[in-house]
């Protein structure tokens, strides 16, 4: 994601304010390289620590000027250890508490204390979590399930991409782009209200990029042939 947003900026000269995707998109990673880059990112945030059944971070409230938590039953979770291989601080209640508090089945099985791991890019996570509330966010997620999920459906159920009939990165990129261009070529038709029809001139097309992939493929084949022998 961040490879495309920066390609575009330093392809085009473009400056896209934002950046809309589905929860597979909301990494940290992605985040902060958005955010970092002045693209707000609009993105749906997954639940990194859902454990069914319990209590999840999201139940918890975080005091930023005693860097605590505090727990639905008004208890608090301070600050035990920092980790920079896990990229977090872990906050943990004390377990007599845990262990007295009568609702710690719908929190923690552990009889140490319930445990929260906070990011140290959390606050990443938090301005993200308040675009949610804002209406330009809410349209544009909207608007991604109008116009870009439909398009993949037609990928997959009218141009056969449920599988890539090539294989290596730049000929399935080739593959990828060629049923973009023909989706394209679709609307572009529709659009210009042509007296061709549509779909004569889409099936020689689809004839002409048959058999485009089917040389490529030999040559591939071929190619490898001759670099085994």
């Amino acid at each position: 994601m961040l490879d495309l947003a920066r390609w575009v900026r330093s392809r085009w000269h473009l400056r896209p304010r934002q950046a809309t995707g589905d929860t597979a998109y909301a990494t940290l990673e992605n985040i902060k390289g958005l955010e970092d880059d002045g693209i707000k990112a609009y993105l749906p945030l997954p639940d990194w620590a859902r454990r069914p059944g319990l209590y999840g971070p999201q139940e918890f409230t975080y005091l930023p000027e005693r860097d605590v938590y505090v727990c639905p039953q008004g208890q608090e979770l301070a600050r035990k250890r920092s980790s920079r291989a896990d990229n977090a601080h872990f906050y943990r209640a004390d377990a007599w508490v845990c262990n007295a508090c009568p609702v710690k089945p719908a929190c923690t099985a552990s009889a140490k204390g319930r445990t929260i791991r906070r990011p140290f890019d959390q606050a990443y996570v938090e301005r993200v979590r308040g675009y949610h509330e804002t209406r330009a966010c809410k349209r544009a997620i909207s608007k991604r399930k109008a116009w870009v999920e439909p398009l993949f459906a037609e990928a997959k159920t009218l141009h056969g991409l449920r599988r890539f009939h090539l294989r290596g990165i730049e000929k399935v990129n080739m593959e990828d782009l060629m049923v973009a261009a023909g989706q394209n070529l679709k609307r572009l038709l529709r659009h210009m209200g042509t007296g061709l029809a549509p779909q004569a001139v889409l099936t020689s097309l689809s004839i002409r990029l048959q058999s485009l992939f089917s040389r490529s493929a030999t040559a591939g084949r071929s190619l490898s042939t001759a670099i085994a022998q």
